[in-house]
């Protein structure tokens, strides 16, 4: 032994004993396994919180989405009254059969006067007044339709008239406007024109219908004080039979103000149409 081996084991305690050793080193393993179960428990708690988040998200996303909340209703704008008797003869008149019979029959009333025709489709007339003294008397040459205008219309061109009411009442404004309506008269002669084709003119239902509609669709068109008829523009009133969709008793001349015609007593006209098969003897 050197120097430096004596010094050295000089220095060095004593070797422990194999079993102190032992003891020692189980203790060590203890201890180092139980740091490893600390570390590795946040862990998977930590893997068992994600795992649970994950299976809430499965079950938020598989949830039936909730409906979207209805819109809140619209409000109704309610029809006037003397517009829903107009719709309604619009109804009535486009379900009624087409009109037959040889004679179409025109009644004119104004105060005590009165004024009556009967007209064949082939424009052949009638007439009767105060003056015929209760008799039909034939006259000297046939009468045309008179409407939109000055035009001479046919039957067989009132058959073939347009049946949309936007329609219709432009055909009729470019009839006016041709034979020289001014503008600010234009309304109200394609209103009289309308109220002549539900009134005194043979129109079909689809047309009646139409001008039916036509007419409701005017600015102040309101329901007559007693409930029994249609006030116009103007102060014109519209008598309508809601059974039978057909024109009785109304006051429906006007003027070019727009106003009802009237005599010289202040008496409003009043006129209505239907087809017959006879003449009166």
């Amino acid at each position: 032994m050197n120097d430096l081996q004596t010094v050295r084991a000089a220095l060095l305690p004593d070797e422990p004993a194999q079993d102190v050793v032992d003891r020692s080193r189980h203790r060590l393993q203890n201890r180092m396994l139980g740091a490893r179960r600390r570390r590795v428990r946040p862990l998977a708690i930590g893997a068992g919180l994600v795992a649970a988040a994950a299976a809430a998200a499965v079950v938020v996303a598989t949830l039936p989405e909730t409906p979207a909340p209805a819109p809140p209703p619209q409000a109704v704008v309610p029809v006037d009254p003397g517009r829903q008797i107009l719709l309604a003869a619009a109804t009535v008149a486009e379900r009624a059969q087409v009109g037959t019979g040889k004679y179409w029959h025109t009644t004119t009333k104004v105060g005590k006067e009165s004024w009556e025709y009967w007209t064949t489709t082939d424009g052949q007339e009638w007439y009767r007044t105060s003056r015929t003294h209760g008799k039909a008397v034939l006259a000297s040459r046939p009468r045309p339709i008179r409407l939109n205008g000055d035009d001479d219309v046919t039957l067989s061109r009132i058959l073939t008239l347009p049946a949309d009411p936007a329609a219709l009442r432009d055909w009729l404004a470019e009839g006016l406007t041709r034979h020289g309506t001014v503008a600010n008269q234009l309304d109200t002669a394609v209103l009289q024109s309308l109220i002549d084709l539900v009134s005194t003119v043979p129109s079909p239902p689809a047309v009646r219908a139409a001008a039916f509609r036509a007419i409701a669709a005017y600015p102040d068109v309101s329901a007559s004080p007693d409930g029994k008829g249609v006030r116009l523009p103007g102060g014109g009133r519209l008598v309508v039979d809601p059974a039978t969709g057909q024109v009785d008793g109304s006051s429906v001349f006007l003027g070019p103000d727009g106003k009802p015609a009237h005599d010289a007593n202040g008496d409003t006209y009043a006129v209505s149409g239907e087809w017959t098969d006879d003449l009166p003897k």
